[in-house]
């Protein structure tokens, strides 16, 4: 007999033991391969099982099998699969030993279980995950959506009161309450960006504009606002940097209005400083370092990392305005932007914040270079020209926002219809120079009758301006709005001087 031969039966005589037993249970005989047992003792004895082997004789079947039995013996603790026969007179037991075999199907089993397990719950977190992100989105969006209607009416009113001739007294009133209004407009801005960037839809809107403005814009505010506080304003500005750029001005804007209002801020005692300085040019795209430093209460090292998180802010104790948005916006816009914010600060003496952007510049003087056709200049009427304007709003305080600041240019005539459903009948009877359209109406949304009117067969609705008016300020929602046969959409709150170039520009495009 060859080893292997000699292995394969001993493996097989220490895993099968054959007993017979007569038809009352008792052992004939027994190999006591696995357990042993005593010759005339009854098999159901040793286990409770064995009373199965009765059965056999209420049937016609020559044999039974029965698998994975588990057998608790005072030897041992075994799995088993038994065969029982008739054999003669008597029955023979045939109990192999598996024990090995079903632990390890058990164990492959309760892993590939365990797995299935795993998997359906990474699926149940993930859509728990989906709905939290669904009812966030949803709820910046409302809360958005509902602030930014009174806000709308609030700013504008106060923009009219403080056209009026009043007392100091009250004059500084009204300047309180345009703080108050520039805060929480930021702050509905700050909570929206953060949203869009966590998401993934804050996206880049490229256009070509005036650095030296936008930075005489800053200067200009933030050196008011400074000596208000009783702290200097400094502007360092290289000469040598190009005027006009290709980028997102709005988002520059934001970064460097956060980054100087988070100075104003913690500067007590001292100055701020802007500071814009060219790094380099090569071919068309020019590198610019933009830097903010102040004399403020500084920040501690441990401090610096966590400074940029969503809601951090640097000393919970103060009675400072905001929720600790700021830095994480700027953080996000300057990465948009494809660079990355920088802090050195030394606590109780200053702050310096800085990062480099790319941008496209162009030469008007060099014929050889592409004129920027984005570039647009204020558009004013002429003396005298009037306008007939269709105000499509349901609001209340937003119609006398909008009536006031239109009626005081005395360039409009203005009807009002603030039921979406009365809006084609009016468009039919009466034409109309421009339209400014709510999204939100009753009966109907702002895009869906935009889209009819653009359905219409008469010409001049097919070209009439609309401008949309939402508190929806979501990228894809001002996209479908367009899509619809928007002209331009206008988020509220909106500034008025904003609205009122929108419009000319628009009315003097259309009679081209």
């Amino acid at each position: 007999m060859g080893i292997l031969e000699e292995h394969k039966n001993q493996y097989l005589n220490n895993n099968i033991q054959f007993v017979l037993v007569n038809r009352e249970g008792c052992v004939i005989e027994s190999d006591n391969t696995i357990f042993g047992v005593e010759v005339y003792d009854n098999l159901t004895d040793y286990h409770p099982f064995f009373i199965s082997l009765f059965t056999l004789f209420d049937t016609d079947k020559k044999k039974l099998i029965y698998r994975c039995v588990n057998l608790n013996l005072e030897q041992a603790e075994i799995i088993v699969d038994i065969k029982i026969e008739k054999f003669g007179e008597g029955v023979l037991v045939t109990i192999h030993n598996l024990t090995e075999h079903y632990e390890e199907y058990q164990s492959v089993a309760q892993g590939r279980n365990e797995s299935i397990i795993k998997s359906e719950l990474i699926v149940i977190k993930n859509k728990e995950l989906e709905e939290r992100e669904r009812f966030k989105n949803e709820f910046i969006q409302n809360f958005s959506h509902e602030l930014r209607n009174p806000l709308t009416s609030t700013i504008t009113i106060t923009n009219a009161l403080d056209a009026l001739k009043m007392p100091s007294e009250q004059k500084q009133m009204v300047e309180y309450l345009k703080d108050a209004n520039s805060n929480l407009k930021l702050m509905i801005e700050d909570i929206l960006n953060i949203n869009m960037m966590a998401s993934g839809k804050l996206v880049l809107r490229e256009t070509i504009f005036d650095l030296h403005k936008l930075i005489s814009v800053l200067n200009f505010s933030y050196d008011k606002k400074a000596k208000k506080k009783g702290i200097n304003f400094f502007l360092s500005y290289d000469e040598k940097l190009p005027k006009h750029l290709e980028g997102d001005k709005l988002k520059l804007y934001q970064i460097l209005t956060n980054l100087l209002e988070n100075a104003l801020k913690y500067t007590k005692e001292g100055s701020i400083t802007l500071s814009v300085s060219l790094n380099q040019k090569r071919a068309d795209k020019t590198n610019i370092r933009f830097l903010v430093l102040d004399t403020g209460i500084g920040i501690p090292e441990k401090s610096q990392k966590v400074i940029f998180d969503s809601f951090s802010r640097l000393d919970q104790s103060r009675n400072e305005n905001g929720v600790g948005l700021g830095l994480a916006i700027v953080k996000g816009l300057v990465e948009l932007m494809g660079g990355t914010i920088h802090v050195e600060s030394k606590e109780n003496h200053s702050s310096k914040f800085y990062f480099d952007l790319t941008f496209r510049y162009f030469l008007f003087e060099n014929k050889q270079q592409r004129k920027p056709r984005q570039l647009q200049h204020k558009t004013q009427p002429k003396e005298g020209e009037k306008f007939r304007l269709l105000l499509v709003e349901d609001d209340n305080q937003i119609q006398m926002s909008i009536f006031k600041a239109l009626a005081n240019t005395g360039n409009f005539f203005i009807e009002l219809v603030d039921d979406g459903a009365h809006v084609i009948q009016e468009l039919i009877n009466k034409k109309y120079d421009i339209i400014l359209m709510d999204v939100n109406l009753p009966n109907t949304s702002g895009d869906v009758l935009t889209k009819l009117i653009r359905e219409l067969p008469m010409n001049n609705l097919r070209k009439t301006p609309i401008i949309g008016l939402t508190s929806n300020a979501f990228e894809e929602q001002i996209r479908q709005y367009k899509k619809a046969g928007m002209n331009a959409v206008i988020t509220k709150p909106f500034d008025v001087e904003e609205l009122l170039e929108t419009i000319f520009t628009l009315c003097k495009n259309s009679k081209k």
